[in-house]
């Protein structure tokens, strides 16, 4: 029903939610509560928990009283915190439950059966997202271009080529995200390299492969903010920098996480310049139509790859992507114009304007 002023029942009940707001319950993972201060830790020390830190330090700054809570296994350990602190709103930074990435959806589900707001993705987005062949079914369903590719499951040894492939292919974790598994051996280019990389997979991921079409070319991310109103920040790229001559130029773990690396190779990220006529506004176009396919709310990113000529390809969307104040979701936000902690508060907004529909 709209009300005066041309707003809906449950927008104006998220105004005054966002203007009453001040107790925010953190849920973090194992491990990751970080401490007051960052006085005599390393890099290496601080990297455990970088995000949870940087977003409780935002929320601090922004008047709230932020209450981190350490999650690893036991749901009631949620709902007792709920019961004694009494948020306002849940924010939601678990990229995991029991050890399993794919649980993490459920810590959500369980956040609605409990009325209670949270920031970031909903269940069904975060299950669709997740699995990377379901994405890419998806968005090839509604011609969205993304690379060809196949799964092969655990239990089961490579003997051909899945039909549709041709080399070079690049084989991941279907379900992990962050570029775990990922190296340089990841692509490959002839059956027995297929077999040993999906055999990796299967042994020290622990989960099934998906191989896809190789595609040669620029590294390229969208951020989306929104739940149905979407806004897109400007087209970053992850520049891989002085690679050794014949190393793929792809995402690896070592490429992403690794700081000696990156310093030695020269590998960092920015605006994407030089990107031909047209291409950032098809990526953003095509990134707000994939983020509603999926059902997607509040942030994501979604990863392209662009080759020569201006043809993009979706790699995959990541829902409630890092959002460490210096990794790539908030720089792209602050070149678009909002700073670390209008980017933290808007995320907090969104999270109950997507939950406002409950009451």
């Amino acid at each position: 029903m709209t009300i005066a002023g041309g707003r809906t029942r449950p927008e104006v009940a998220a105004d005054a939610a966002e203007d009453a707001l001040k107790r925010v319950l953190a849920l973090v993972g194992r491990g990751a509560r970080p401490p007051r201060s960052l006085d005599g830790l390393t890099d290496e020390q601080v990297s455990q928990w970088k995000m949870e830190y940087d977003v409780l330090a935002a929320l601090e700054t922004g008047g709230h009283e932020a209450v981190p809570l350490e999650v690893s296994y036991d749901l009631n350990r949620i709902r007792e915190a709920i019961e004694e602190h009494k948020p306002h709103i849940v924010f939601n930074m678990l990229e995991d439950f029991h050890g399993n990435v794919i649980f993490d959806q459920n810590v959500v589900a369980y956040l609605e059966l409990l009325k209670m707001p949270y920031t970031g993705c909903n269940p069904r987005g975060l299950v669709l997202s997740r699995d990377k062949a379901l994405t890419k079914k998806i968005c090839t369903y509604h011609r969205i271009p993304t690379p060809k590719f196949a799964v092969y499951a655990r239990g089961r040894k490579v003997t051909r080529v899945k039909k549709g492939l041709t080399f070079p292919l690049i084989v991941k974790s279907l379900l992990e995200d962050a570029s775990v598994g990922i190296s340089q051996a990841s692509v490959v280019h002839d059956l027995e390299q297929l077999a040993k990389r999906v055999a990796f997979i299967h042994e020290s991921v622990g989960d099934d492969a998906i191989v896809e079409e190789f595609i040669e070319g620029r590294e390229l991310y969208m951020g989306v903010l929104g739940n149905l109103r979407l806004d897109t920040f400007p087209l970053w790229e992850l520049d891989l920098g002085e690679l050794p001559e014949g190393a793929p130029r792809i995402a690896t773990e070592r490429i992403k996480w690794n700081l000696k690396y990156q310093e030695k190779y020269k590998i960092n990220s920015g605006l994407a310049k030089d990107v031909p006529d047209g291409v950032p506004e098809r990526i953003a176009r095509l990134s707000k139509r994939v983020f509603r396919l999926l059902g997607l709310s509040g942030y994501a990113r979604l990863d392209w790859r662009m080759r020569a000529d201006g043809r993009v390809y979706l790699l995959e969307a990541n829902a409630n992507p890092d959002l460490s104040r210096d990794e790539d979701l908030a720089l792209s936000a602050e070149a678009y114009g909002l700073t670390y902690e209008a980017l933290v508060q808007r995320i907090v907004n969104l999270g109950f304007r997507h939950c406002a529909s409950w009451d």
